[in-house]
């Protein structure tokens, strides 16, 4: 196509994207463009959905640590929640030396209340027996204290 051509389909294209019609967007393949510059769009990032059991609630901790920097591990959590509560996030330890004290450990990681409160993560629930604030909490208690959840292979 000669310059004059090339020119006034320029030319046409400007004069449809001012209008603001979408229209340029529309002739745009009728003239031969390869892209709509006129027509930009924003992509839409979906929130991950989790699965309302122990699977779910491991992963939107984790999801929720990486954000705090908090380290841990899928296999690490699991195996820790599966030795304190087997996957009970209404768990309660009413025997040990916590429960004598009148502050039973409670949930998926058996936390106290004032470890709970003290290692709370932000953007979580305050309640206790909450899987995914029960796994973040303790697993950021696990993290001051021990370096991470991956090396608590007992009650802690």
């Amino acid at each position: 196509m000669h310059a004059a051509g090339k020119n006034r389909r320029a030319r046409f294209v400007r004069t449809l994207a001012v209008a603001g019609t979408g229209a340029a967007v529309l002739a745009l393949p009728l003239l031969g463009a390869t892209c709509a510059s006129a027509a930009t769009t924003t992509p839409v990032t979906a929130t991950p959905k989790y699965t309302n059991n122990l699977d779910g609630w491991i992963r939107q901790s984790l999801a929720v640590m990486a954000q705090h920097h908090i380290p841990g591990t899928y296999n690490g959590i699991h195996r820790n929640v599966m030795r304190e509560s087997s996957g009970n996030p209404r768990a309660i330890n009413l025997w040990d030396s916590n429960a004598a004290k009148g502050i039973p450990s409670k949930g998926l990681l058996q936390v106290i209340d004032p470890t709970f409160a003290r290692y709370h993560v932000g953007g979580t629930s305050f309640d206790i027996y909450d899987p995914v604030a029960n796994i973040t909490a303790a697993c950021n208690y696990a993290a001051a204290r021990y370096g991470s959840i991956d090396r608590v292979f007992s009650a802690y």
